[in-house]
C-alpha cells in the first residue's frame, strides 16, 4: 500500500483540536435520550437538562481507550476484515429512497432492489462488504424493516455487513439475529460480527434513535462508525476550519459516550461533511471541499489512534454521465489515498445521497478496481519485478508482446477492466453503446449469473425463525 499524505499541518490539527474541545466544554452537546444522560451523570460530567458539557481531559482520556483496529468476522473467515491501520474496505452506498433507472426514470427503492444490489456487492471482487441499508425499501413495513434487510445480507452473501442502529430495540435485534448465525452473543462479543452507523444531527446534537443504538452496540461490544454531516453554510459555519472543529466535537462526544458505556468498543471516525450548494440551498457531495473534509477526518482519526470512515463514488449528478465520474473518482481517489479505512457508498450512489443507480454501482465498482491497483503501487521485491533479464534479452528496437515474462506478469501486473472500452475506434463503434448502456447490461448479466453462497440449513432454519417470531410481535 502506498504511503498515505496529509492535508493538515501539525499546527493546523492542534489548532483545531483544542477548538472542538473548547466548543464540547462551554457550548456542549445535547442528548435527547435519558439513559445516555446519566451515563454522563455517572462519570461526572456537567448536565444541564439535555445538554452535557464534556471536560477536555475526561474526553481525551476516554477516546484513548477505543482500539485503533479491530477484525470484523464475517460468516465465512475469508472475507473477515481489519478496519485500521493500513487497510480499505469498499462497500455500497446507504440510506438512499430512490432508484434512478438508465432512461432517467425515478422511483422509489423496493426490497428487490435492496436484495439486487446485496447480491452485486457480494459478487463484486472490489466491495469488501455488502454495506447496510443499501437502500430504503419502501415496499416493507417500518416496524420489520431492520430485519428484513439484515436478513438479505445474511442469505444473498458471505461477506460482512452492517446491522440497524435505528433505536435500542431495532439494533439489540440486529445483534441477536447475528449473534443467532455466528454462535451466540458471547462469541460476538469476542469476535465483533456486526457494524452500524450511527450520525449526529448536525449541530451540537444527537437524538433518542441514534443513541439508543449507539446504547446497544457498546453494550454488546459491537463496533460503530459515528459520524457527523456538516452542511458548511448551512447547518455548519461556512469556512473549512470552523466546519471541521464542528464535526470534530460531534464525533468526538459520541465516541466518549461509546467509551464510557464500554471500555475498548472499537469505533470508526466518521465523515460525510461537505458544503451547502449557495445558489440552491442544497447539499453538495461531490466538490473539492467534500474531499478535503474527507481527507483531514483520515488524518485526525490518526491522530486519536482510530480507524476512519470517510469518502465514497459521491456525486451530486443525476444520471451516469461525465460528471458522475469526474466527481466520484475525485472523493473516492481522496479517500483511498489519505487513509481512510472504512469507505460507505463507494458504489451506486446518485444526487447527493438520494438515489441509487444500478448503472453508477457498475461504474463504481471499476472505479474502485482502479483506485485499488493503484494503491498497490510498485513492486520493486525480486529480479523478477525488476525485469532486467528480459530487458537484456530483447535488447534494442525489439518487444516485449512474445516473451513468457510477459505472459506471466501482465495478469498481476495490469489492470483489467470489466466496463471500460479500450477498443479501436473501428472496434467500438459496431455496437456504439456508451458508458450507461454498458453498464446496465453488466448489471443484469451479473445478477443473472450470480449464485448466492450456501448457508448451513440449521443456521437458516434459526435465522428465519428468529425473524418470523419478532416479526409478529413488532406487527401486534
Amino acid at each position: 500500500m502506498l504511503p498515505k499524505f496529509d492535508v493538515l499541518t501539525d499546527e493546523q490539527i492542534d489548532k483545531i483540536h483544542k477548538n472542538s474541545l473548547k466548543i464540547l466544554q462551554e457550548i456542549g452537546v445535547e442528548f435527547s435520550y435519558d439513559p445516555a444522560i446519566e451515563v454522563f451523570k455517572k462519570h461526572g460530567q456537567r448536565v444541564e437538562g439535555h445538554r452535557v458539557f464534556l471536560d477536555p481531559d475526561f474526553v481525551e482520556n476516554m477516546v484513548e481507550k477505543a482500539p485503533a483496529q479491530f477484525t470484523l468476522h464475517a460468516r465465512n473467515p475469508k472475507h473477515n476484515l481489519i478496519c485500521g491501520g493500513k487497510n480499505i474496505m469498499y462497500m455500497p452506498g446507504y440510506g438512499a429512497p430512490f432508484v434512478y433507472d438508465a432512461d432517467g426514470g425515478k422511483r422509489d427503492a423496493t426490497m428487490e432492489d435492496y436484495n439486487n444490489f446485496v447480491k452485486l456487492a457480494g459478487a463484486s471482487k472490489n466491495l469488501h462488504m455488502t454495506g447496510g441499508t443499501v437502500v430504503e425499501p419502501s415496499d416493507v413495513e417500518d416496524e420489520i424493516r431492520h430485519l428484513k434487510m439484515a436478513y438479505s445480507h445474511i442469505i444473498n452473501s458471505d461477506k460482512c455487513f452492517m446491522g440497524s442502529s435505528s433505536g435500542y430495540e431495532h439494533a439489540r435485534d440486529c445483534i441477536e439475529l447475528t449473534a443467532v448465525l455466528h454462535g451466540g452473543l458471547d462469541v460476538i462479543k469476542e469476535k465483533p460480527a456486526l457494524i452500524c452507523l450511527v450520525n449526529s444531527v448536525t449541530p451540537l446534537k444527537y437524538d433518542d434513535r441514534m443513541l439508543g443504538g449507539l446504547m446497544a452496540y457498546a453494550e454488546a461490544g459491537q463496533p460503530m462508525v459515528i459520524a457527523s454531516l456538516v452542511m458548511a453554510g448551512s447547518t455548519g459555519p461556512a469556512t473549512l476550519a470552523g466546519a471541521m472543529s464542528l464535526q470534530n466535537a460531534e464525533v468526538l462526544a459520541g465516541i466518549t459516550l461509546t467509551q464510557c458505556i464500554n471500555p475498548g468498543t472499537p469505533v470508526v471516525y466518521g465523515s460525510t461533511s461537505a458544503v451547502t450548494d449557495m445558489s440552491t440551498g442544497s447539499l453538495s457531495i461531490g466538490n473539492p471541499e467534500n474531499a478535503l473534509f474527507t481527507s483531514a477526518s483520515a488524518q485526525f482519526a490518526r491522530f486519536y489512534g482510530v480507524p476512519c470512515r470517510g469518502g465514497g463514488g459521491l456525486t451530486d449528478a443525476k444520471t451516469v454521465d461525465a460528471q458522475a465520474g469526474y466527481e466520484s473518482m475525485m472523493v473516492l481517489f481522496a479517500a483511498s489515498t489519505t487513509g481512510v479505512n472504512f469507505v460507505l457508498h463507494t458504489a451506486g450512489i446518485l444526487q447527493y445521497y438520494m438515489a441509487m443507480s444500478y448503472e453508477k454501482f457498475m461504474v463504481d465498482d471499476e472505479i474502485a478496481g482502479m483506485v485499488l491497483r493503484y494503491l498497490k503501487g510498485f513492486d520493486t521485491d525480486s529480479d523478477e519485478k525488476m525485469a532486467y533479464d528480459v530487458i537484456e534479452t530483447v535488447g534494442p528496437g525489439g518487444h516485449f508482446l512474445t516473451q513468457k515474462h510477459t505472459r506471466k506478469n501482465f495478469k498481476t501486473e495490469f489492470f483489467r477492466p470489466a466496463l471500460s472500452d479500450r477498443q479501436s475506434f473501428d472496434g467500438w463503434s459496431k455496437d456504439s453503446l456508451d458508458t450507461n448502456q454498458r453498464a446496465k447490461l453488466k448489471w443484469q448479466e451479473v445478477l443473472a449469473s450470480y449464485t448466492p453462497p450456501e448457508l448451513d440449513p440449521a443456521i437458516k432454519e434459526k435465522v428465519e425463525a428468529f425473524i418470523e417470531k419478532r416479526s409478529k410481535e413488532l406487527l401486534k
